[in-house]
C-alpha cells in the first residue's frame, strides 16, 4: 500500500490540539480527540453590509469593497437620479451630485476617480445619452462625450481608461438598437476600439481597457436580441469568445479581472454568483440573500460589492459583500 510519506514526501504530524494554518490540504492527527484532520475550504460567502439610503435599480456601482460609488439609477421601473452615495465598508455617506440624473449608464474606475456614462433619463423614449461625468471623491465635472449614445453598456477599466461595451441605442431613430460598438476613454476623449461580433446590451462586464471581459446580456442585432450565456473576450483591439456562463441572464454585477471574474445576479432576478478564471465560470457554492439585477458591481473576485439593484418585484437598498473563500477544520473520516 502506497503511504502518505511516499505521495507527499513527508510524514502526517501529531499534534495534542489542532495547529493554526492558513494552508489549504493540509493534514494532521489529533492524538488527544484521536483523529485526522486538516485544513479544507468552505468557498466564499456573503454576507449584508450598510443598506443604500434610496433603494434605486439600474444604478452603478464603482470602486472597492471598502471604499465604494453608487451613482444615478433610480426606483423601479425608471429612473433618473442625480445622487451619489460613498461606502467605506460599513455604511454609506452623501457625495457630490451628478449634473445629469440616469440609470443603467456605464461606470468604472474608484470612489476618487469614478466615471459615469451613457444611460438614459427621463422622460422615457427619450434618446440615449452621450454624456459622461467624472467624480474626483468629491463633485462630479463634465468629461468628454461617447461618440454614440447608449444604455445598459458593459463596462470595465478606469477613468482614465475606461471601456464602454455595446450597449442599446434607443430609443429614439436609430436603425441598429443592439449595438456592436466598443468605445475607449482616455481620460479626455472616447475613441472607437474594435467591434463586437455581435451587438450585445445589458451584459456584465469585468477587467481593464485592454483585457476584459463582456458576458451575458441580450446578444442580436436589429430590433431585440436573445438571452445569452455566452462570454467575450477583448485584448484592446478585437473581441474573441470564452467560456460559457453555467446561467443565461441579463444585467448581472460584475467585477474583477479577466483571468478572475466574479458574476452575481441577474434577470429574471436570481441570487447566482459565478467565477471565471479566464477560461471557464464555475458555479459558487455561495449565493446572495437578496435576488437582484439591474447593478454593475464593483471590487474583486475575492472581495466584491452588490448594492441595490432591481429585485422581481421593487427597487432594494440592500448592499452585500464577498469575502474571500475561508479555511476551516474538518475531522476526516474513514470508511
Amino acid at each position: 500500500m502506497t503511504t502518505y510519506k511516499e505521495i507527499f514526501g513527508k510524514y502526517v504530524k501529531n499534534y495534542s490540539s489542532d495547529p493554526s494554518s492558513d494552508i489549504e490540504g493540509q493534514i494532521w492527527y489529533n492524538s488527544t480527540s484521536g483523529t485526522f484532520k486538516s485544513q479544507v475550504s468552505i468557498g466564499g460567502a456573503w454576507s449584508s453590509g450598510g443598506n443604500l439610503p434610496t433603494a434605486k435599480g439600474g444604478i452603478a456601482n464603482a470602486g472597492t469593497q471598502t471604499a465604494a460609488l453608487a451613482f444615478a439609477g433610480g426606483p423601479a421601473p425608471a429612473g433618473g437620479s442625480v445622487t451619489t452615495d460613498e461606502y467605506d465598508g460599513s455604511a454609506w455617506a452623501a457625495g457630490g451630485n451628478m449634473a445629469t440624473g440616469r440609470a443603467d449608464l456605464g461606470a468604472c474606475g474608484t470612489q476618487t476617480a469614478g466615471l459615469g456614462y451613457g444611460g438614459y433619463s427621463l422622460p422615457v423614449g427619450a434618446p440615449s445619452l452621450i454624456l459622461t461625468e467624472e467624480y474626483n471623491g468629491t463633485s462630479w465635472s463634465p468629461g468628454g462625450s461617447l461618440g454614440t449614445g447608449r444604455n445598459l453598456i458593459g463596462s470595465a477599466g478606469i477613468q482614465t481608461a475606461g471601456l464602454a461595451i455595446g450597449g442599446f441605442a434607443g430609443p429614439g431613430p436609430v436603425p441598429l438598437r443592439v449595438s456592436v460598438l466598443t468605445e475607449e476613454y482616455d481620460g479626455s476623449s472616447w475613441a472607437a476600439g474594435g467591434n463586437l461580433g455581435t451587438g450585445r446590451y445589458a451584459a456584465g462586464g469585468a477587467g481593464t481597457q485592454t483585457s476584459a471581459l463582456g458576458f451575458g446580456g441580450y446578444v442580436g442585432t436589429f430590433g431585440g436580441g436573445a438571452p445569452s450565456n455566452t462570454t467575450v473576450e477583448y485584448d484592446g483591439s478585437t473581441w474573441t469568445s470564452g467560456g460559457n456562463m453555467n446561467t443565461t441572464t441579463s444585467r448581472r454585477g460584475g467585477a474583477g479581472t479577466q483571468t478572475a471574474a466574479i458574476a452575481m445576479g441577474g434577470n429574471p432576478a436570481t441570487t447566482a454568483t459565478e467565477f471565471y478564471d479566464g477560461t471557464s465560470w464555475t458555479n459558487s457554492p455561495s449565493s446572495m440573500a437578496t435576488a437582484r439585477f439591474g447593478f454593475i458591481g464593483c471590487g474583486t473576485q475575492t472581495a466584491a460589492l452588490a448594492a441595490g439593484g432591481n429585485t422581481a418585484t421593487a427597487s432594494t437598498a440592500a448592499t452585500e459583500e464577498f469575502s474571500d473563500p475561508t479555511l476551516a477544520v474538518q475531522t476526516i473520516t474513514t470508511s
